[in-house]
């Protein structure tokens, strides 16, 4: 079972929150708090795998309670689920440590999946968070950054580079399979060639490569 701590400073949001993950048969919301500093204490002595933070709680914030988290209970995965989806909170997010960023307009299914990804290590944004990180980290690329992108990419097929295009502007695996009228299976397995070929750790980095190279126009 993956242990996880709800913190928000708002009941109800929370209620709403553990009757999703609770859904999932895999899944155990075992605390709940209602601010930052609570969140850091309970994470540690319910030996939680995953916390989720809201960013605008009392006493302490949510990437206040994240770097905290990082360096009492680095085991700890904490994501970050807020309605604010303003670049400076996914990147201070990210540079904190954060295991992903997570708007609360997210469907019920991919709250799930983030806990999952987060809880087996992996990173997880929203599609939106995404390019929020991608618009922040990669404007104004230098000649030299998109020629050397430019040539990591030669390893892709042309389908490989379609669907790294789509993950640029965000797009989920079942939104991109839409666009290109494949299934989600397809695209996640296109998805997972493509961070192995390109050497990257998850869709964000393959993202921000295909930006510097120039790839699809929407970038």
């Amino acid at each position: 079972m993956i242990r996880v701590l709800i913190a928000d400073d708002e009941p109800l949001i929370r209620a709403g929150i553990r009757m999703i993950l609770t859904s999932a048969d895999d899944i155990d919301v075992v605390a709940e708090a209602g601010d930052g500093r609570e969140a850091v204490e309970l994470s540690r002595s319910h030996a939680v795998d995953v916390t989720l933070l809201d960013i605008r709680m009392p006493v302490m914030d949510g990437l206040s309670a994240l770097a905290e988290l990082r360096r009492v209970a680095p085991a700890v995965r904490a994501l970050v689920l807020t309605t604010f989806g303003e670049r400076d909170n996914v990147l201070r997010a990210l540079s904190h440590g954060g295991a992903g960023f997570l708007l609360k307009d997210a469907a019920p299914g991919e709250l799930i999946q983030a806990v999952r990804a987060a809880a087996h290590g992996q990173a997880f944004l929203s599609p939106g968070a995404t390019r929020h990180v991608v618009d922040s980290l990669a404007s104004g690329g230098s000649a030299s950054r998109q020629e050397t992108a430019r040539k990591r990419l030669e390893v892709l097929t042309a389908r490989e580079l379609e669907v790294l295009a789509l993950l640029g502007e965000g797009l989920s695996n079942a939104d991109a399979g839409a666009r290109i009228h494949v299934s989600e299976a397809t695209v996640k397995t296109y998805v997972s060639r493509i961070l192995t070929k390109l050497d990257c750790e998850n869709r964000v980095q393959a993202a921000l490569l295909a930006r510097d190279a120039g790839l699809g126009s929407h970038f």
